[in-house]
């Protein structure tokens, strides 16, 4: 008896078939399981140690006959059988499927990986409890079994020094202890003066500077390092006088906002700020992205990383304040949807992701207490 044509096709095309494994991977024990994750496409998979030998066997394509003769200790269909499921898992990539989103992108961040894209790509679209009462009551529950962390540090068998008080009526204290998370707004419009004011001394480039041989830099209020400035600002306006509501981008040189998109509602804040409608009343909302290839220029080592996340503390702090300052209701926020943010900005996540989200409003004309952990009206504390 032959073989079908059909079974020797497919033999024939199996033998043809190249794979390689994904330049994205990770590996650690979580427990008893030994756990291989690809961090760009997020698809993880608990294996035996023997998936090393072979992610390891295809460091570059081959085919998987060449695995069989490999490891003859192994039964070729059970060798089959793993790189299919490695495969499914996006562990090892055939040849000819369609690249992975985003895959040409973090090739460039190669000096960084697998420290920094592991973690950026990780800690993306986290979800978040919809239920603020809810969360609110499972923190109650938390706190009866473990309680709240000390929030103060002492050392009370140290030499203690009293310091003077610092002063509290000079217009920049003022300014500090005024500022506060706000979650109501008033429905009145913020005007285009105060917005362009907030977005000029938070973003605005101030001066630039010749580097010779270099290039120019540009000087902001905010630290960046090496004055690369990696962290852009969109502005969903959706109640601010004299502005159409939609999406903007904020040109820092020009100070100018450019118009990407129409429309900008409660629903949508909303819906990319995790269902956080407690903000859904702002005048606007600033979405902080970051542009990685800034700052890889100079700092090709994967703690730079850290530092582009603390430049969007430093620009979201100088907003908060500036906010303040000129009397509006500021808040900011880390809880939001990225890849609904990252889809509307129309940017790819890698390359340039949001990483810090602020808005503000119209200060209500009787603010009423709103719980400090998710803005449902339960305790009487806000910051």
């Amino acid at each position: 008896m032959g073989i079908p044509a059909r079974t020797k096709r497919s033999a024939a095309a199996a033998d043809k078939t190249r794979y390689r494994r994904s330049p994205h991977l990770v590996s650690y024990w979580r427990g008893e399981q030994l756990i291989f994750e690809n961090f760009l496409t997020r698809r993880r998979a608990s294996a035996s140690p023997l998936t090393t030998t072979i992610l390891h066997f295809f460091d570059r394509a081959r085919p998987l006959r060449a695995l069989c003769a490999s490891l003859t200790e192994y039964a070729p269909a059970s060798l089959r059988r793993a790189v299919q499921s490695l495969t499914r898992h996006s562990l090892l990539q055939r040849r000819g499927q369609k690249t992975p989103a985003g895959e040409r992108e973090l090739a460039a961040w190669s000096e960084w990986n697998p420290a920094a894209g592991f973690f950026h790509l990780s800690t993306k679209d986290l979800q978040f409890e919809r239920d603020a009462a809810k969360e609110f009551r499972d923190l109650v529950r938390r706190a009866k079994s473990k309680p709240i962390p000390r929030p103060i540090k002492r050392y009370p068998k140290a030499l203690q020094v009293r310091l003077p008080s610092p002063p509290t009526d000079a217009e920049f204290a003022c300014v500090l202890l005024e500022r506060r998370t706000w979650r109501q707004f008033s429905k009145r419009p913020v005007a285009l003066p105060p917005l362009g004011s907030l977005l000029g001394l938070t973003w605005g480039v101030r001066r630039w500077v010749d580097i010779p041989k270099i290039g120019r830099i540009a000087a902001k209020t905010s630290p960046s390092g090496g004055a690369l400035h990696p962290i852009e600002a969109y502005v969903l306006a959706r109640n601010v006088e004299g502005l159409r509501a939609g999406l903007y981008h904020y040109n820092p040189e020009g100070h100018r906002l450019e118009f990407l998109r129409r429309r900008a509602s409660s629903r949508q804040i909303t819906e990319y700020l995790a269902n956080q409608y407690w903000f859904g009343g702002a005048a606007f909302v600033v979405f902080m992205t970051a542009v990685f290839a800034r700052t890889r220029w100079k700092y090709d080592y994967a703690r730079a990383y850290r530092a582009v996340l603390i430049e969007a503390g430093h620009l979201c702090q100088t907003f908060c304040l500036t906010a303040t300052w000129l009397g509006l209701a500021p808040f900011c926020t880390m809880a939001f949807a990225d890849s609904k943010v990252e889809k509307v900005l129309g940017i790819d996540g890698v390359s340039e992701s949001v990483i810090y989200v602020a808005g503000a409003g119209i200060r209500p004309e009787n603010p009423r207490q709103a719980h400090l952990l998710g803005g449902s009206e339960i305790s009487t504390l806000n910051l």
